[in-house]
């Protein structure tokens, strides 16, 4: 997503929100991982059958008039990168990560009963695991910014280069699992590209490096965008074979069951025309999305963001390129919320 400006069957602790628990030992799941697969944890079980939530990404520092369209459950705060080169959190890399403005924004988008979620990282700037240099420093810049957010909920957008940084993917793991021993409630989930095969080894990788680290998943957040430039079809059906795909491999990665598999996953869709030529994510594909995600009961499904769910003010239903404030299809404001949200 825009900035705002060979695995084995070790890995089945993995997923903490679909198991019961995982061995104490990095790399190695306990004698009972193969039953825990298919008994979901409380934060999995409490959510009714048909009840998917909705969690769009939202700027951490500017309003958009469609943020609380659709009555989201969570908020995704887009986003904490480093505040230039060095291990400083700050929003977007230009907000202090105390800034009464933002928190005082936070503090109006829960008003309603909605949470946040801290995501860390994102397509633009420079992500926090390759700024800090150990892994103490790093969690710390984590904590910083949960605290500042009064949350209990990271995810982690690797996007890029950063995927596939053995560096900075092992330093993130430490750091993640440092910050969860401290903060025993936190929820990590982790947000990757993926394509209509699944995910790629670089995203495979950097999710047994979170395991061999010991870090409790609640979920992976599957990008359901930029397949590529030979992908020029119907954007609701790449992102349901794209979920299949990744679900299959969950499956087999992790050894849970159909039903563990989708409850560890959500989906996020850039909404209108995308940033990849030949690609526009319609109101009929997210009402596809939505459809498909209540079936299999997947954890949330998100957009690629509030601010771009109106029309574009001149008008034009074929822009060339994607806008950063508005979807460039015809719709009216908060359209793809309501078509999301069900």
């Amino acid at each position: 997503m825009r900035g705002l400006l060979k695995p084995a069957a070790w890995l089945t602790c993995l997923f903490a929100m679909a198991t019961a628990g995982c061995s104490s030992g990095a790399g190695t799941a306990s004698g009972s991982a193969g039953r825990a697969a298919d008994s979901p944890t409380a934060s999995a079980t409490s959510r009714a059958a048909g009840t998917t939530s909705y969690a769009p990404y939202v700027s951490a520092t500017e309003a958009a008039g469609t943020d609380t369209a659709g009555s989201p459950t969570t908020y995704n705060l887009a986003f904490v990168i480093s505040g230039g080169d060095g291990c400083t959190p700050e929003w977007n890399g230009t907000e202090a990560i105390g800034d009464t403005a933002v928190a005082s924004r936070i503090a109006k988008l829960t008003a309603g009963g909605g949470t946040v979620r801290v995501s860390f990282g994102g397509a633009s700037g420079t992500e926090l695991a390759a700024a800090c240099t150990s892994a103490a420093a790093l969690a710390a810049a984590y904590g910083e910014a949960l605290d500042a957010a009064g949350s209990d909920q990271a995810d982690f957008d690797i996007e890029g280069d950063q995927v596939g940084d053995a560096d900075a993917v092992a330093r993130r793991s430490a750091a993640i699992a440092l910050l969860q021993k401290e903060r025993s409630g936190l929820e990590v989930t982790f947000t990757l590209p993926v394509m209509p095969s699944g995910l790629d080894e670089d995203g495979l990788a950097l999710l047994a490096s979170a395991n061999t680290y010991d870090v409790q998943v609640a979920g992976v957040n599957l990008m359901t965008m930029n397949y590529g430039e030979s992908y020029t079809g119907d954007m609701g059906a790449y992102a349901l074979t794209s979920a299949r795909a990744a679900h299959t491999q969950l499956k087999s990665v992790f050894g849970l069951s159909d039903a563990a598999a989708w409850r560890g996953m959500a989906l996020t869709s850039m909404l209108g025309v995308n940033d990849v030529a030949g690609e526009t994510f319609t109101l009929a594909d997210a009402a596809e999305v939505r459809a498909f995600a209540e079936r299999k009961e997947i954890a949330w499904v998100s957009m690629w963001s509030t601010f771009r769910d109106v029309p574009c003010e001149d008008g034009d239903d074929a822009r060339d390129d994607a806008a950063t404030d508005c979807s460039g299809v015809s719709q009216h404001a908060g359209a793809f919320a309501e078509a999301l949200s069900g």
